[in-house]
């Protein structure tokens, strides 16, 4: 088995033979009529017979003849995964040269220039009459997404190559979802939220979670009375109350940004494939830490993940971000309001910047609105002038290194091609 991985020819070269050929034929033909000479009736009659047999041949080469392709459902972004094809003669005859041609939209994904056309994959050089040939095709999953694979055909030119016959069946029709790429995070700068856990236990103020006790001390105007401890009090002859330390558990909130106009830069190397990679990567450290993590974007389809931790969850995250677009019409400044309204105090807030300078007024009010809501945020910045162009990077955008450090916010300046390990991990 020859592997490739070459595009299928346009029809221009697909009939150019053929039809030169044709030409020559009608010129052997009209130059015998004019001529009493049996030569240009013996070239006229070795073209035609070269015609039926190129374009003849290829048909029964493909005749009788069925493939089969299978492989994963699922692999990671940067895997190499593996089809297993199977090509079977029916007939008695062996069949010659027959190539492997498929749909792949995710091969050539990475620098976005993907199609939907057919690919041929590779040739089998011989499969002999009534029987098998089984070989594997290795392909890269080079972006991430969701992927309608088939269906798988098969395509002959041999022996001359003057004309193509195809045999295209609803085999091989299976569907492949490729995983965001996932990198290491040691730490991350979360900030804690009020735990949930036991609240109400004490009845301590609105807000300050759960509790372990700390100590005595004499009771103050506005003391829970439930908090009086009696021996204590009975001992010392005046009231004595508990004191709790409020337990704080760190919390993450994802908020994706995917209006149509945020996504910057073409194929794996736009804002949008770096945002998902950087969520993909976050979440998992978050869910491998028990740190309860939650998801939102508005695209197209609306986008929330309830706040979960584990590996099942983080699995539901990986769901979602395989699949999400930068086609949304909400600006990301509603988007980061909705999180404002809905997040806790002191949860930390991952958010995404790429607008322009003249655009972010509405997202750095929506910012302030999470600082006033006690919210810590985490912020990403994104050079536009790297993803936009194949230039140097320049410098960090005054949005980073000005209103963003005004309110608080830690903040990481990304640009195309950065080492997203390094960077995270520094």
């Amino acid at each position: 088995m020859k592997k490739t991985h070459q595009p299928l020819p346009t029809w221009p070269s697909r009939y150019f033979k053929p039809l030169v050929l044709l030409f020559l034929i009608l010129v052997a033909y009209m130059a015998a009529l004019n001529r009493d000479q049996a030569l240009p009736w013996a070239i006229a009659a070795l073209l035609s017979a070269t015609l039926i047999t190129g374009v003849s041949w290829p048909h029964w080469l493909v005749k009788r003849l069925s493939v089969t392709r299978s492989g994963p459902q699922r692999a990671g972004e940067g895997d190499t995964v593996t089809f297993h094809v199977e090509v079977e003669n029916h007939g008695w005859l062996p069949r010659f040269m027959v190539e492997l041609v498929d749909r792949l939209p995710f091969v050539g994904a990475a620098d976005g220039t993907a199609s939907q056309g057919e690919k041929m994959l590779g040739v089998a050089a011989y499969v002999p009459g009534g029987g098998k040939r089984r070989f594997d095709v290795p392909l890269l999953c080079e972006k991430r997404g969701f992927y309608r694979l088939g269906p798988v055909g098969l395509a002959s030119s041999f022996p001359l190559g003057l004309a193509e016959a195809r045999q295209s069946r609803q085999d091989g029709v299976q569907t492949l979802t490729i995983y965001p790429e996932v990198f290491p995070i040691v730490a991350l700068p979360l900030r804690g939220a009020p735990s949930q856990i036991h609240r109400g236990g004490f009845l301590l103020p609105e807000g300050a979670g759960a509790a372990e006790f700390s100590g005595l001390r004499e009771y103050r105007r506005g003391d829970n009375p439930r908090h009086v401890h009696w021996p204590t009090t009975a001992r010392r002859n005046e009231l004595m109350v508990k004191e709790f330390e409020p337990l704080a558990s760190a919390c993450l909130y994802i908020a994706l940004d995917l209006a149509l106009g945020a996504n910057l830069g073409k194929g794996k190397h736009a804002t949008l494939e770096y945002a998902v990679r950087i969520a993909a990567s976050v979440a998992k450290y978050a869910c491998a830490n028990s740190i309860p993590t939650r998801l939102i974007g508005q695209g197209a389809r609306p986008l929330y993940l309830p706040a979960g931790t584990g590996d099942q969850h983080y699995r539901a995250m990986l769901d979602e971000l395989a699949v999400v677009d930068a086609d949304g019409a909400t600006p990301y400044a509603r988007v980061l309001e909705n999180v404002a309204l809905d997040c806790q105090p002191g949860e930390t807030v991952l958010v995404f910047l790429s607008h322009p300078e003249a655009q972010s007024a509405p997202t750095l009010q929506a910012l302030a609105l999470l600082q006033a809501r006690d919210a810590h945020l985490l912020a990403v910045d994104f050079d536009r002038a790297s993803f936009l162009s194949s230039s140097k990077p320049t410098a960090a955008s005054p949005l980073a290194s000005g209103s963003l450090l005004e309110l608080g916010a830690h903040c990481l300046p990304v640009r195309c091609g950065d080492d997203l390990v390094t960077l995270f991990n520094q």
